[in-house]
């Protein structure tokens, strides 16, 4: 069989990572060489992403990992660089929580028609997608006249490094750009709404070689979402298994054959994005640990550093089912005073004030976990499925108390791991492509026997089941 090393690169809206992967023997081993950090910065009112620093970080990450067969890379998706005509990047990639698409979607559906958008693309519409970064660019003329190529962030990394321009199908599947039954960008959208559409580079499958690097490390363009690169490592066994990408951002959903486009799946927020292995992951976008990571922030500035296990801690203890956020609420956007922003939104909507720090974090917890199963009964009213397992993969898989309760909430085993996910697919799509595994189902099968992975059980059902029926209630006031 030979032995393989692939570097993969993983970045997060926070941190980036390299982790080096080897393949011998028919096992599988991984050790991070570098790590880094992944800081916005705002210049002239506008958000960015720091693109010198990741780029810097990944030259280190290539050096200290030494030698290796491949490489490539996922991020967030969405977010995106433009070239001029000598390939030159024309300004930083903006942050997709910048502001400069608020209030653009009514802007576009009066024109284009809700349904017809959905259909036309698959994508949940949310103000963040590249549709909606495009149109805000049309106020800024002069810099899309200069644009000859549009670059998702995985691209972009890639091209910086080995002058590549390419797109891969699962991150322009993140864009509200693309027809995912065609796998083609939609042509037909972008003139009516007078986007260029010369700008976006022809869409090629996940596991496509894309370069060679002096020395003779190939270039892949893998999954480049990161939600698809997680998938791809998640050990599901039936289609009767839901996964639960949990990070940043949760992303909950089911893979399947062929898209869904009705006007049901288009009313309930449902996305319709490309995987790694040809199928379609059919998902629900939630805000997820961004909530605590945000507060988090929010306590440090206060002067208070607890570390995640010693919050979840705080949160053991605080008393159950006292009140409940929706996490997806516009208030919970934006970077801030989370924790404040929860005693807000528990205060307007008549519940509980959460005091402590660990009844905010129980608050938040809970949410999130009746969030879960509001999102897991959409998907199975639209498939048909039910679902008896969820596999709850990414740094999610580490909160136990999360992942307790969202078994407990949804009424079914919740299989947690594997927790380095995004980084174990993205080597797996590389593996694939140099010729070492055969597929993504070989590697599914190697990460299932080398991974560990923790069993939760549904517990105290009825009082679960009354904590639902009155978030869902609190929801329907907010809304």
């Amino acid at each position: 069989m030979g032995s393989y090393q692939a570097l993969a690169f993983d970045f997060g809206a926070s941190t980036g990572r390299a982790v080096l992967g080897t393949l011998a023997d028919g096992k599988l081993t991984r050790r991070e060489v570098y790590r880094f950090d992944n800081t916005p910065v705002e210049l002239d009112g506008t958000l960015y992403w720091d693109i010198d620093a990741l780029l810097a970080g990944v030259r280190e990450g290539m050096a200290r990992a030494e030698t290796f067969d491949s490489l490539a890379f996922d991020t967030w998706g969405v977010d995106f660089g433009l070239l001029d005509a000598e390939g030159r990047l024309l300004a930083p990639p903006v942050h997709y929580r910048d502001r400069r698409t608020a209030g653009l979607i009514p802007r576009v559906t009066d024109k284009v028609g809700t349904n017809r958008l959905y259909q036309l693309t698959g994508n949940q519409i949310m103000e963040i997608n590249t549709l909606f970064q495009l149109v805000a660019l049309q106020a800024q003329p002069a810099l899309l006249r200069r644009a000859k190529t549009l670059l998702f962030m995985p691209d972009l990394l890639a091209y910086l490094i080995s002058g590549a321009a390419v797109c891969e199908q699962s991150i322009a599947s993140t864009s509200q750009l693309l027809d995912p039954a065609g796998k083609d960008w939609c042509r037909a959208l972008l003139d009516e709404l007078s986007l260029p559409a010369d700008i976006l580079p022809p869409v090629i499958p996940s596991g496509s070689i894309t370069a060679t690097l002096p020395g003779g490390a190939k270039v892949i363009a893998v999954a480049g979402h990161d939600t698809q690169s997680a998938v791809a490592a998640a050990p599901l066994q039936s289609d009767r298994a839901a996964f639960l990408s949990c990070g940043t951002w949760s992303l909950l959903g089911t893979e399947l054959d062929r898209p869904v486009l009705t006007a049901e799946s288009a009313a309930l927020g449902l996305s319709n994005e490309l995987g790694a292995n040809g199928k379609v992951n059919y998902l629900k976008n939630i805000v997820g640990l961004w909530l605590l990571q945000e507060s988090r922030r929010q306590w440090q500035r206060e002067g208070k550093d607890y570390s995640f296990a010693a919050l979840e801690q705080l949160a053991t203890y605080a008393p159950p089912f006292r009140c409940f956020i929706d996490p997806d609420d516009a208030l919970f956007t934006s970077p801030g005073d989370m924790p404040g922003r929860v005693r807000a939104y528990c205060r307007e909507t008549g519940q509980y004030v959460p005091q402590t720090v660990g009844e905010v974090v129980r608050c938040i917890y809970e949410s999130l976990a009746l969030k879960y199963r509001l999102a897991l009964g959409q998907l199975e009213a639209v498939t048909d499925k039910r679902f008896d397992t969820l596999h709850i993969i990414g740094g999610g898989a580490q909160a136990a108390l999360l992942c307790r309760m969202t078994a407990s909430s949804c009424a079914i085993p919740v299989h947690a791991g594997p927790v380095e996910a995004t980084a174990l697919g993205n080597l797996l799509v590389q593996f694939v492509a140099l010729g070492a595994l055969p597929d993504i189902a070989a590697g599914r099968g190697l990460i299932a026997a080398c991974e560990p992975v923790q069993l939760y059980q549904p517990e105290q059902p009825t009082a679960w089941q009354q904590a639902y029926t009155t978030f869902v209630h609190h929801l329907q006031k907010r809304s």
